[in-house]
């Protein structure tokens, strides 16, 4: 296989991801520094990918703190690893918000079943909050979520390609230019 197929077949396995809830690609780490530079990472579901354009899409409230993370700093670093094929995709690039009331969220929000509406329905990330096993809690509103749902649209400048093997583990490096078109590639030490 040579390094554009390598590539071409890593991006199958990102699209593949965003549509299968079973993949070793669906869910990522999001790394991002938070406003006193330390470093933050964690995980987020894969909800779609675009090989041509070499971008990716998360969703999440826009009261986290990732959100705002991402408003200070948009630069990233996206990772994954799936078992399956003992594969690492790390790729660095940018994010681009889409709040809510934009026409990135609402559509984004259009495609999502109304149980994962409902998780933006809630009290903001991080809150305290107390579990009654009595006490059933209030019917959330779905048009309140959607006044909080915001959209992540990662593109990728580069992704570090590793696949571990029992012997002989092999890396590849690609860069993207601005249209996502494969700028360069070439083999690297693990």
């Amino acid at each position: 296989m040579d390094l554009t197929d390598i590539d071409a077949a890593a991006w199958a396995e990102l699209e593949t991801a965003a549509a299968n809830p079973q993949s070793g690609f669906r869910y990522l780490n999001l790394c991002s520094v938070d406003i006193e530079t330390r470093p933050q990472a964690r995980m987020v579901v894969l909800r779609a990918a675009d090989r041509s354009a070499r971008r990716l899409e998360f969703h999440t409230d826009t009261r986290s703190s990732k959100w705002l993370e991402l408003s200070a700093n948009p630069r990233v670093t996206v990772l994954g690893f799936s078992a399956d094929s003992r594969l690492q995709l790390r790729l660095q690039g940018e994010v681009e918000l889409h709040g809510p009331g934009s026409g990135g969220a609402d559509a984004a929000w259009d495609r999502l079943p109304a149980r994962t509406r409902m998780t933006y329905a809630g009290g903001p990330p991080g809150d305290e909050r107390a579990f009654e096993t009595t006490d059933m809690p209030e019917p959330a509103d779905e048009a309140e979520g959607k006044t909080r749902f915001g959209v992540v649209s990662f593109r990728a400048w580069t992704l570090d390609w590793f696949q571990l093997r029992q012997q002989d583990n092999r890396r590849a490096l690609f860069g993207y230019d601005e249209a996502g078109a494969l700028s360069s590639c070439r083999w690297v030490n693990p």
